[in-house]
């Protein structure tokens, strides 16, 4: 299964993976429509490294996904190689965003959870954070 994979060399920390990302999931088609003056839900995130360093947390998809096995609700659920999230079956409950590892897994505007899903929801080819990096930090790989 191809998923987001991140270097960090090439991470320019310019954001536009989280705005991408944003505007793919708002179900909306005019960007600045979709994100100006609203508050950011982005699946993923760029974070501050230190040194010079940034770089984007994204969902890895794993392949045993401790998240889906402490999910309460049965709202996480691992299928053709990406978890993905059931919206109407998360209760808030937050575990999900405790067991995750790599931090991956934040709160949405209406207090469920939210995560990357590959974009596979917006039938795009290539998530949107891809797509949109303008230095090539963020691939779509097996």
């Amino acid at each position: 299964m191809k998923r987001v994979v991140v270097n960090e060399k090439w991470c320019l920390g310019c954001h536009l993976c989280e705005y991408n990302c944003a505007f793919a999931n708002s179900g909306l088609k005019d960007m600045a429509k979709a994100l100006k003056g609203k508050p950011l839900f982005p699946r993923i995130r760029v974070l501050d490294g230190g040194d010079g360093i940034t770089f984007a947390v994204s969902c890895r998809h794993c392949t045993d996904p401790i998240c889906v096995r402490s999910c309460i609700s049965g709202a996480l659920a691992f299928r053709d190689g990406a978890v993905t999230i059931d919206k109407e079956r998360c209760v808030g409950c937050f575990t999900c965003i405790l067991v995750c590892p790599y931090g991956a897994i934040s709160r949405d505007a209406d207090g469920a959870v939210q995560k990357c899903e590959l974009c596979l929801k917006n039938g795009t080819g290539a998530p949107a954070c891809v797509r949109g990096c303008p230095n090539g930090a963020l691939t779509y790989e097996e």
